[in-house]
Order: structure tokens, then sequence, then C-alpha cells
């Protein structure tokens, strides 16, 4: 049976990285929906992620295109998994404080309670070791969330430090880990 993956992807420089995230989970025989933030718009086109998942795109927790059927809750019930990658410090302290005023967070929220839950942080390091962030990652992890952790590198500001979106495969390696133990 073909497990269905909800990539919730937030206002970040590496959204663009979730065209690749797609199209590999694809390539691996996964059905993939994709959720998105306003501000993930700015970074990467919505028709971009539909042709690559070939499945809509969800951006409007308020839009219900099918009467019978309410978007935000229904995806969880259909999902085997859900990311957040790219993960920015806005959208992971709105998570963190029960916040549901987007497609990806009120999606986020009505998850049903076993469905695993990964996040993949991807900002400026100051941002990162901010301790509210810091203490907002620690609130998502005591929810159930696992967090792929951010690599060092040379950040788009220009900075060097912790925050850059982990790489691929790690990301791809840890959903087929955590979709095996579930």
């Amino acid at each position: 049976m073909t497990k269905t993956i909800l990539l919730a992807v937030s206002g970040s420089i590496s959204a663009y990285k979730a065209a690749d995230i797609t199209s590999q989970l694809g390539k691996l025989g996964y059905k993939v929906h994709v959720l998105m933030t306003e501000a993930a718009t700015t970074f990467i086109t919505p028709l971009t992620l539909q042709v690559l998942s070939k499945n809509p795109v969800h951006l409007d927790v308020m839009e219900e295109k099918i009467a019978d059927r309410i978007n935000h809750i229904d995806l969880g019930k259909e999902a085997d998994l859900f990311i957040l990658a790219p993960a920015s410090a806005n959208t992971i302290a709105q998570l963190a404080n029960g916040m549901a005023n987007n497609m990806v967070t009120s999606t986020a929220l009505a998850l049903p309670s076993g469905i695993p839950k990964l996040f993949a942080p991807a900002m400026n390091t100051k941002m990162y070791d901010h301790p509210a962030t810091q203490a907002n990652i620690e609130r998502l992890k005591s929810y159930g969330y696992r967090e792929i952790e951010p690599k060092s590198a040379v950040l788009a500001c220009g900075d060097v430090g912790r925050g850059a979106l982990a790489d691929l495969n790690i990301i791809l390696k840890t959903i087929e880990e955590t979709l095996c133990e579930n």
C-alpha cells in the first residue's frame, strides 16, 4: 500500500528545496500532499510543487473545494507521516504555541495522535540558537515531533553557522526510517 506524506513548507529561503524533497519522495513511491504557508509561496510557486507531487497544493485553510471534505482535518486522517521542511522560526513558534492560523498549522494541530511528525529547521544561526526558538523546538519535541537538525554552512545572508536545511539524503533517510518504525 502506498504511504501518504504531508509535506508542509514554510517561509524560508530553503523553501525551494521542497521541490527536490517532493520529487524524490514521488520517485520512492510515496504519495505526497503539499501544504504551504503564504510566506513559502514567495520563495517557490505552488504550481511547481503541484506538478512534482501530482496533487493540488493546499494553501488556504478556509478554501474547501469539495463540500463534504474539510481539508485540514481529512488530510491528516489520510497521512502516514507529516514533515515540516523547511521549518521557519515563525512556524515552529506557531506550532509550539498551538496556533492554527494557516493551512500548515491547522493541519498539524488536527493530526491524529499516532501520525509521526518531523520538522527540519532552516533559518539564520542567531534565530536558530535564540532561546525562544530553542524553547519552541523543545516544546515541539514534547508534543512528539522529531527534529531533523540543521547543518552548519554558509547561509543565504552570508553568515556561517548552524541553520541550513539538512541535506536531502538525510531528510529522505529520516522519513524512510520513521515510516519503518511505525
